[in-house]
Protein backbone atom coordinates (compact mmCIF):
# COMPACT_ATOMS: atom_id res chain seq x y z
CA UNK A 1 0.00 0.00 0.00
CA UNK A 2 1.31 3.43 -0.85
CA UNK A 3 1.62 5.61 1.93
CA UNK A 4 -0.39 8.69 1.64
CA UNK A 5 0.26 12.21 2.75
CA UNK A 6 -2.45 15.57 2.97
CA UNK A 7 -1.51 18.68 3.31
CA UNK A 8 -4.53 20.87 4.39
CA UNK A 9 -3.74 24.40 3.70
CA UNK A 10 -5.61 27.49 1.96
CA UNK A 11 -2.14 29.07 1.02
CA UNK A 12 -1.93 27.34 -2.67
CA UNK A 13 1.66 28.97 -3.40
CA UNK A 14 2.79 27.39 0.27
CA UNK A 15 0.99 23.79 -0.29
CA UNK A 16 2.64 23.67 -3.75
CA UNK A 17 5.76 23.91 -2.50
CA UNK A 18 5.64 21.65 0.42
CA UNK A 19 4.62 19.05 -1.71
CA UNK A 20 7.07 19.72 -4.07
CA UNK A 21 9.48 19.35 -1.23
CA UNK A 22 8.43 16.16 0.07
CA UNK A 23 7.92 14.53 -3.23
CA UNK A 24 11.37 14.89 -3.86
CA UNK A 25 11.52 13.88 0.03
CA UNK A 26 9.24 10.43 0.14
CA UNK A 27 8.77 9.35 -4.04
CA UNK A 28 7.12 6.32 -3.09
CA UNK A 29 4.22 8.74 -1.17
CA UNK A 30 0.93 9.65 -2.76
CA UNK A 31 1.11 13.70 -1.49
CA UNK A 32 -2.39 15.45 -2.01
CA UNK A 33 -3.23 19.22 -1.37
CA UNK A 34 -6.79 19.99 -0.01
CA UNK A 35 -8.08 23.62 0.65
CA UNK A 36 -10.61 22.14 3.59
CA UNK A 37 -10.79 19.12 5.69
CA UNK A 38 -14.45 18.49 4.25
CA UNK A 39 -12.10 18.22 0.87
CA UNK A 40 -9.47 15.52 2.51
CA UNK A 41 -12.70 13.43 4.22
CA UNK A 42 -14.46 12.99 0.92
CA UNK A 43 -11.52 11.64 -0.75
CA UNK A 44 -10.12 9.84 1.97
CA UNK A 45 -13.09 7.72 2.41
CA UNK A 46 -12.73 6.78 -1.14
CA UNK A 47 -9.17 5.71 -0.74
CA UNK A 48 -6.31 4.75 2.01
CA UNK A 49 -6.20 6.85 4.96
CA UNK A 50 -3.84 9.60 5.11
CA UNK A 51 -0.41 8.17 7.31
CA UNK A 52 0.63 12.32 7.83
CA UNK A 53 -1.05 15.62 7.99
CA UNK A 54 0.71 18.90 7.31
CA UNK A 55 -1.93 21.46 8.28
CA UNK A 56 -2.45 25.20 8.74
CA UNK A 57 -2.66 26.13 12.37
CA UNK A 58 -6.10 27.76 11.05
CA UNK A 59 -7.12 24.44 9.96
CA UNK A 60 -6.20 22.98 13.01
CA UNK A 61 -8.07 25.66 15.49
CA UNK A 62 -11.20 24.82 13.21
CA UNK A 63 -10.34 21.17 13.53
CA UNK A 64 -8.92 20.56 16.72
CA UNK A 65 -11.21 17.53 17.51
CA UNK A 66 -10.48 15.69 14.05
CA UNK A 67 -6.47 16.43 14.90
CA UNK A 68 -6.30 15.85 18.68
CA UNK A 69 -7.05 12.37 17.78
CA UNK A 70 -4.47 12.21 15.18
CA UNK A 71 -1.65 14.23 17.20
CA UNK A 72 1.17 12.09 16.49
CA UNK A 73 0.39 12.03 12.45
CA UNK A 74 -0.08 15.92 12.49
CA UNK A 75 2.35 18.36 11.60
CA UNK A 76 1.17 22.24 11.98
CA UNK A 77 2.42 24.50 9.28
CA UNK A 78 3.37 28.37 10.47
CA UNK A 79 4.76 31.18 9.52
CA UNK A 80 5.94 32.30 13.30
CA UNK A 81 6.07 30.41 16.71
CA UNK A 82 2.60 29.62 18.08
CA UNK A 83 2.12 29.33 21.79
CA UNK A 84 -0.93 28.00 23.47
CA UNK A 85 -2.44 25.00 24.57
CA UNK A 86 -4.28 23.85 21.32
CA UNK A 87 -0.91 23.87 19.92
CA UNK A 88 1.31 21.86 22.75
CA UNK A 89 0.94 18.30 21.56
CA UNK A 90 2.14 18.91 17.77
CA UNK A 91 4.83 19.02 15.97
CA UNK A 92 5.25 22.47 13.98
CA UNK A 93 6.91 23.50 10.83
CA UNK A 94 8.12 26.84 10.43
CA UNK A 95 7.28 27.96 6.71
CA UNK A 96 9.21 30.91 6.38
CA UNK A 97 12.28 29.65 6.34
CA UNK A 98 14.61 28.72 3.80
CA UNK A 99 13.90 25.87 1.70
CA UNK A 100 17.34 24.37 2.88
CA UNK A 101 15.92 25.18 6.28
CA UNK A 102 12.61 23.80 5.89
CA UNK A 103 14.56 20.63 4.33
CA UNK A 104 16.92 20.44 7.39
CA UNK A 105 13.74 20.82 9.61
CA UNK A 106 11.98 18.16 8.02
CA UNK A 107 14.34 15.99 7.96
CA UNK A 108 14.91 16.19 11.81
CA UNK A 109 10.96 15.50 11.94
CA UNK A 110 11.23 12.31 10.03
CA UNK A 111 14.63 11.63 12.64
CA UNK A 112 13.02 12.06 15.22
CA UNK A 113 9.86 10.76 14.29
CA UNK A 114 11.63 7.01 13.06
CA UNK A 115 14.23 6.90 16.46
CA UNK A 116 17.21 7.45 13.78
CA UNK A 117 19.47 9.69 16.53
CA UNK A 118 22.71 10.57 15.34
CA UNK A 119 23.46 7.31 12.83
CA UNK A 120 27.04 7.51 11.62
CA UNK A 121 28.18 5.72 8.89
CA UNK A 122 30.91 4.54 10.75
CA UNK A 123 28.56 2.58 12.73
CA UNK A 124 27.41 0.04 10.30
CA UNK A 125 26.97 -0.24 6.58
CA UNK A 126 24.08 1.88 5.97
CA UNK A 127 23.52 2.01 2.03
CA UNK A 128 23.93 -2.19 0.45
CA UNK A 129 24.42 0.27 -3.22
CA UNK A 130 27.49 2.57 -2.25
CA UNK A 131 30.60 1.58 -1.01
CA UNK A 132 32.32 2.98 1.88
CA UNK A 133 34.27 5.24 0.06
CA UNK A 134 31.38 6.63 -1.43
CA UNK A 135 29.45 7.00 1.71
CA UNK A 136 32.65 9.04 3.35
CA UNK A 137 31.87 11.14 0.13
CA UNK A 138 28.35 11.29 -0.05
CA UNK A 139 28.43 12.58 3.66
CA UNK A 140 31.13 15.07 3.17
CA UNK A 141 28.99 16.93 -0.23
CA UNK A 142 25.42 16.63 1.60
CA UNK A 143 27.50 18.58 4.35
CA UNK A 144 28.89 21.46 2.02
CA UNK A 145 31.72 20.40 0.74
CA UNK A 146 33.19 21.24 -2.56
CA UNK A 147 35.09 18.70 -4.63
CA UNK A 148 38.75 19.99 -3.72
CA UNK A 149 38.10 19.95 -0.33
CA UNK A 150 36.65 16.79 -0.20
CA UNK A 151 39.98 15.73 -2.36
CA UNK A 152 41.83 16.97 0.80
CA UNK A 153 40.08 15.17 3.82
CA UNK A 154 40.13 12.13 2.01
CA UNK A 155 43.79 12.11 0.53
CA UNK A 156 42.44 11.46 -2.96
CA UNK A 157 42.54 12.89 -6.39
CA UNK A 158 39.97 15.74 -7.47
CA UNK A 159 39.54 13.42 -10.57
CA UNK A 160 38.69 10.78 -7.87
CA UNK A 161 36.37 12.20 -6.18
CA UNK A 162 34.45 13.66 -9.44
CA UNK A 163 34.57 9.77 -10.38
CA UNK A 164 32.42 9.23 -7.12
CA UNK A 165 29.99 11.13 -7.20
CA UNK A 166 28.98 10.53 -10.33
CA UNK A 167 29.47 6.36 -9.40
CA UNK A 168 26.94 7.94 -6.41
CA UNK A 169 24.24 9.80 -8.40
CA UNK A 170 24.06 7.05 -10.82
CA UNK A 171 23.33 4.06 -8.16
CA UNK A 172 20.96 6.23 -6.80
CA UNK A 173 19.34 7.61 -9.43
CA UNK A 174 19.45 10.68 -7.81
CA UNK A 175 20.60 13.82 -9.47
CA UNK A 176 20.92 17.08 -6.88
CA UNK A 177 22.44 17.55 -3.61
CA UNK A 178 19.00 18.48 -2.61
CA UNK A 179 17.80 14.71 -2.86
CA UNK A 180 21.50 13.37 -1.94
CA UNK A 181 20.59 15.35 1.51
CA UNK A 182 17.50 13.23 1.75
CA UNK A 183 18.99 10.30 1.27
CA UNK A 184 21.48 11.08 3.47
CA UNK A 185 19.98 11.76 6.28
CA UNK A 186 16.70 9.01 5.96
CA UNK A 187 19.94 5.84 5.26
CA UNK A 188 21.66 7.76 8.34
CA UNK A 189 24.88 8.77 6.73
CA UNK A 190 24.87 12.05 8.43
CA UNK A 191 22.04 13.93 10.70
CA UNK A 192 19.84 16.49 10.00
CA UNK A 193 21.81 18.88 12.41
CA UNK A 194 25.26 17.96 10.08
CA UNK A 195 23.44 19.96 7.34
Amino acid sequence: MIPRIAIIDQNTLEATGLKNILSDMAPMADVSVFPSVEDMQKESDEIAPFVHFFVSSQVLIEHADFFLQRQRQTIVLTAQPITGPQFSHFHTLNTSQLEHDLLKAILTLFQHAHGNHGAHPTQSPVSPDLSAREVEVLSLVVRGFINKEIADRLCISLPTVITHRKNICDKLHLRSVSALTIYAVTHGIVSAEEI
